[in-house]
């Protein structure tokens, strides 16, 4: 006899109740199970007694900072954390993505987007992070560790040593938004976390490599002023 596993549960930290409300009824029809927090204390406690599947997160609330949480959890948990936040700035999404938020999504969003979010953050969730393996397949593209190679629709292409650990990070943690400061910390040491123009340029060359219409990316996706993230699914 097949057992259907338990619906995904999430702890959804926010003050404002309208869209507490709104969020709840729209997640528990579409099978998620809710647990709601209005502070940070709260949140802290719920966090530890319920165990959530992943987290929803805003960042202003009335006794903290949201990135004071995320930093609480990432002391004892892997838990995804998706950050829901009226601050658009580029600052306050690094800020995030650096503690350890797993993704930024910002006041105003569309459910839809919200949910394709959410069902990505689950999967790296229940995965424990992608898998070490020797070869990666993300839609067209697939990377050969072992070889160092890489093929896009089957044919070989040929690629820089920047370009090839440029790619091999995003295929490795596709789906996941990668923020410049990570890539460059990654790929040229700490002290290029400033360097952003050094991603640009080789992420200009990249596409021309890797993408149909470079102008118009379909794989290699760009986080205005974050970062860089690689589909895990066709667009």
């Amino acid at each position: 006899m097949t057992t259907t596993p338990p619906a995904p549960r999430l702890l959804l930290v926010d003050d404002d109740e309208q869209l507490r409300r709104f969020l709840t009824t729209t997640l528990a029809g579409h099978a998620f199970r809710l647990v709601e927090a209005a502070t940070l204390a709260e949140a802290a406690a719920a966090a530890e007694a319920e165990t959530p599947d992943l987290v929803l997160l805003d960042l202003g609330l009335p006794d903290g900072d949201g990135i004071d949480l995320v930093h609480r959890l990432r002391v004892w948990t892997t838990v995804p954390i998706i950050v829901l936040s009226a601050r658009g700035r580029e600052e306050d999404k690094v800020a995030a993505l650096d503690a350890g938020a797993n993704d930024y999504l910002t006041k105003p969003f569309g459910v839809r987007e919200l949910f394709a979010r959410i069902r990505v953050a689950l999967r790296h969730g229940r995965s424990g992070g992608p898998p070490d393996v020797p070869v990666h397949e993300v839609g067209p593209i697939r990377l050969d560790q072992s070889r160092r190679e890489v093929f896009v629709a089957g044919a070989q292409v040929h690629l820089t040593p920047i370009e090839y650990k440029l790619l091999s990070q995003l295929v490795r943690q596709a789906g996941k938004l990668l923020t410049y400061q990570q890539l460059l910390t990654e790929i040229w040491g700490p002290n290029a976390v400033d360097r952003v123009h050094y991603l640009r340029v080789h992420m200009a060359s990249l596409r021309r490599k890797v993408e149909v219409d470079p102008a118009r990316p379909a794989w290699l996706i760009t986080e205005p002023g974050v970062g860089y993230r690689l589909r895990d699914a066709p667009p």
